[in-house]
């Protein structure tokens, strides 16, 4: 007999998994992200819609729903007399600014989809995502503008002239199954991917959002994660469809606790987000300010984290330093790009008796299976974690390979499209799915998501290198390095190599150690052994 077999799940189980996921809810599945934010508009015309305290392009700190639209539709006729329609991706390379939103709604006014361009990449990895995006036009403002050299049309959103068009609303031309915005994540091959997500899946994703964890237009967003980081849709867009406003922290200040606390003071904040490593490190810094935290913090209502495993240490740090003294919520929330932000949700207890923090329960109109070898498993057996739904992205921008094989049929219920997430997980007895880790090498660094097979075969391709395995090893909740073991010729200059990585790859996927090794172990099945690979001697910095 086969000890190895996958458990079946038994009729009992597929009966309850059948009833977790019975997740249908009504949704405006029939509009447009540009229409319920005009609609809202219209009632709030002269409320105040996005704070920028930094931004002083328009001689203000602020801009009320009718300003905001008004310079968002001109930019739009502006995209579209330039033929700007649906399916069209226009990019933005921009920082957090009032340029930010003008530039995401104006794109999305003209019928295009966003393609959100990190300032800070590298020329090369930056034209890789703009040539295989087809994109026409780049829009940038002052702080961002000569960065790169753009070949096609660069648009500066801090020109006045172009806010003197028609600043009507654009008739729309979007439907609900058009594009609203391309994301790159990083590939496995050495080459990121784009990520198609429809209108219709954002609209179902926020609209959940809103009935689980409802805002009006008493509440204030912090945007504070960077713009290419799916997080940010919901900090971009959710206060729009509610009538409430967006406060933009300072740009690179989501790495600054003392300049999030004062962003929040100031402007009475209530809703937020963190990476659970970033969570961490701003609970450190309230622990050590004891004595005036929480006042200053006494507006936030609810704190979303998502982007990595929330520890348990994590919560009930929160709940010492936040919830006891002033209520704050903290919401656990998981999802890949490739099924619009989120997917699950989980309440975290105010109590402390628990041992981990599940990654919760299907939002809305998203269905899960855990699946292995074709099968479904059991209620605690674990397998891949699939999605199928709503959510789900278009698939991959020009690559139907990739996207034929990460989004499949169904196999347990053939028919069905489902997203393979490659994480692995299982059903709780309660409902909630508790997260595992990784079947692949795929690994999230402060939310930042990172194949490790793009940084090797990046490697590979340096002349004076045979082979290379790249690991994450984890010191501490502050302390995550990336190791490079490199299998390389005698002759190879370290530097010359890192220089080579930086015209490539972003900042955060860079090694932070190379170590030459005389050959990579294998297992006896002839993959790399990462377990063989010796502990790199860490330095302790003087």
């Amino acid at each position: 007999m086969d000890t190895h077999a996958t458990p079946v799940a038994n009729e009992s189980d597929l009966a309850r998994i059948a009833g977790f996921n019975r997740t249908e809810a009504a949704f405006p599945d029939n509009v447009t992200l540009q229409e319920l934010i005009e609609a809202q508009v219209a009632t709030h015309a002269s409320q105040t819609a996005v704070l920028c305290d930094h931004d002083k392009v328009f001689g203000v700190t602020s801009l009320t729903y009718a300003q905001l639209n008004e310079k968002a539709n001109q930019l739009a006729h502006l995209l579209r007399a330039k033929g700007v329609g649906p399916g069209e991706v226009v990019a933005l390379m921009v920082e957090r600014s009032f340029a930010m939103i003008i530039g995401v709604l104006g794109i999305v006014k003209a019928g295009g989809a966003y393609l959100p361009v990190p300032p800070d990449h590298p020329p090369e990895r930056i034209d890789y995502m703009l040539k295989d995006g087809g994109v026409r036009m780049l829009l940038v403002h002052g702080a961002t503008a000569g960065r790169y050299a753009f070949a096609g049309l660069a648009i500066d959103l801090d020109d006045p002239d172009i806010y003197r068009g028609p600043a009507a609303n654009p008739a729309i031309l979007n439907k609900p199954d058009d594009l609203a915005y391309v994301i790159y994540t990083s590939g496995s091959t050495g080459k990121p991917k784009g990520v198609m997500i429809e209108h219709r899946a954002v609209v179902n994703r926020l609209h959940w959002m809103q009935q689980a964890y409802p805002i009006d237009e008493n509440d204030i967003i912090l945007q504070k994660t960077p713009y290419y980081f799916d997080v940010s849709v919901w900090e971009l867009f959710w206060w729009a469809l509610q009538g409430a406003r967006l406060c933009f922290l300072m740009p690179g200040g989501e790495r600054n606790p003392p300049a999030i606390v004062e962003t929040i003071r100031r402007h009475r904040t209530t809703v937020m987000h963190f990476v659970p490593s970033m969570l961490n490190v701003f609970l450190e810094y309230l622990e050590a300010k004891r004595g005036e935290a929480p006042e200053k913090l006494a507006s936030v209502r609810q704190v979303f984290a998502s982007g990595e495993t929330l520890m348990p240490s994590h919560v009930k740090k929160f709940n010492a330093i936040l919830r006891s003294r002033t209520g704050t919520r903290l919401i656990n929330l998981y999802g890949p790009t490739e099924a619009t932000v989120d997917v699950t949700h989980f309440d975290c207890p105010a109590h402390n008796d628990f041992e981990s923090i599940p990654i919760g329960r299907p939002i809305q109109n998203i269905r899960l299976y855990v699946i292995k070898d074709g099968r479904q498993v059991g209620i605690g057996e674990t397998g891949e974690l699939c999605i199928a739904g709503v959510g789900l992205a278009r698939g991959y921008l020009n690559n139907p390979a990739l996207t034929a094989e990460k989004f499949t049929d169904n196999p347990v219920n053939p028919g069905e499209r489902i997203y393979r997430t490659g994480d692995v997980a299982r059903w709780l007895p309660d409902g909630n799915i508790e997260y595992l880790g990784r079947q692949d090498h795929q690994v999230k660094i402060r939310g930042l998501r990172i194949e490790l097979g793009e940084i090797e075969n990046t490697i590979r391709e340096h002349a004076g290198i045979v082979d290379c395995v790249a690991m994450v090893r984890k010191y501490s909740e502050s302390v995550i390095l990336i190791i490079a073991y490199l299998v390389c010729k005698p002759d190879l200059d370290i530097e010359d190599l890192k220089r080579c990585l930086r015209r490539r790859l972003p900042d955060y996927m860079i090694p932070n150690r190379f170590e030459r090794i005389g050959e990579i172990p294998l297992t006896p099945s002839g993959k790399a052994d990462r377990k063989a690979l010796p502990e790199p001697v860490i330095e302790a910095s003087r």
